[in-house]
Formats: C-alpha cells, sequence, structure tokens
C-alpha cells in the first residue's frame, strides 16, 4: 500500500475535467475567434471570390465580340437603371428630387392626359366615316376633350407649383419647366411612362 506524503501532489491522479463555466467561457471564445459555424463549401467560397482576369484577345474577331458583349451589358445595366429611377442613369431632363416630385404628383392622380391617344384615335377615324353626323360628333368629341385636358392641366399646374414652393422653398426653380413636364407627363397611359411610377393612385405626395 502507497503513502501519500503532506505537501507532495499526487502525479498518478488523472486532472479534472473543466468546470460548466470555464467550458461556456471557452466556447465564447471560439466563437469570438471565428469558428464555431460550420466550415463553408469549397465551391461556396470559390463562388464569393473574384476569378483571375481574363486573358486578352489573341484575334480582332474576339476582340470585337468582347467589345459588343461589354456593350450589351452596359446597355442593359443602364436601361435597368433608368427603369429603377436613379438618377445616375436618367437623362438630363429627368434628374435631380425636384423632377421627381413633379412625377409622383402626376402619378398620384388620374389625369385627363390619359385618354389623350384613345380620344385623337377616336376623332382620327370618325374623319373618315362618310357620314356627316358622324363626323360633325367626333369633331365635338375632339374639342370637348381638349377642353377637359385645359381645365386639368391648369388643375394639375397648380398643384405642381404648391407643391414644389413646399417640399423646395428655397430653390429657385422654373415653374413654367416643369409645369410643361408634369402636363407632357399626364398626355402619356401610365403604363408606358419614363421612368416608372413609384406611388400609387391617390397617394399623399
Amino acid at each position: 500500500m502507497k503513502l501519500r506524503l503532506p505537501g507532495r501532489r499526487n502525479h498518478d491522479a488523472t486532472p479534472d475535467a473543466p468546470s460548466g463555466s470555464t467550458a461556456a467561457q471557452t466556447e465564447q471564445l471560439v466563437r469570438a475567434g471565428g469558428k464555431g459555424r460550420p466550415t463553408p463549401k469549397r465551391h461556396v467560397a470559390q463562388g464569393k471570390r473574384p476569378g483571375p482576369p481574363p486573358p486578352p484577345p489573341t484575334t480582332r474577331k474576339e476582340a470585337y465580340r468582347r467589345m459588343r458583349e461589354q456593350q450589351a451589358q452596359r446597355r442593359t445595366e443602364t436601361r435597368q437603371g433608368m427603369t429603377r429611377g436613379d438618377d445616375g442613369y436618367l437623362p438630363a431632363r429627368d434628374r435631380g428630387p425636384v423632377r421627381k416630385l413633379v412625377r409622383d404628383v402626376v402619378d398620384s392622380r388620374r389625369n385627363v392626359g390619359n385618354f389623350f391617344l384613345l380620344a385623337a384615335a377616336v376623332a382620327l377615324v370618325g374623319t373618315f366615316v362618310p357620314n356627316l353626323a358622324v363626323r360633325s360628333y367626333s369633331s365635338f368629341l375632339l374639342l370637348g376633350f381638349f377642353f377637359l385636358l385645359i381645365i386639368d392641366s391648369v388643375v394639375l399646374g397648380r398643384r405642381i407649383k404648391t407643391a414644389v414652393a413646399n417640399r423646395f422653398p428655397d430653390g429657385n426653380h422654373k415653374m413654367k419647366g416643369l409645369v410643361w413636364y408634369g402636363i407632357s407627363r399626364s398626355t402619356m397611359i401610365r403604363r408606358w411612362r419614363f421612368p416608372k411610377p413609384e406611388v400609387p393612385l391617390g397617394a399623399e405626395v
């Protein structure tokens, strides 16, 4: 039988396992060091890394092909940006927060100008009808529509001026140009407008 001397450690004894609190701290340290989550697969990790640049073209035909592909890609990005209404892709006449406000004012209301193409088509067809009464009614219809269009354009112009003055009181804006911009947009069918409407009908602008 072995005797344990006082003051001497027993080297034969197995060290105890770490307590619960120590294990929790160890787990937190491991997670803080970037572990503790599943390692992504090779194809996922490689998919996030940018690949090496393609080699330079060796023939003129290949160079033209790459140039056409780049131009097509730029046109696609430009078209998508213009559809979203990004100022960086829009023409100069559509850029800026003031122009966007005018578009929102127009797109939030039902405009008489939306039916301009329909009224013009009906009047045009009526002019080719040999019946004199039908031709007269077509002319009166077109005249009445233009009268309503003028009234609605005046109301729309006042609303545009009020909205711009309230939203941008410190700006020196050319109101005539903004009003004409809004009226010309109101004469287009809603689904054909560009940039596309971003507010629903009846929205508060």
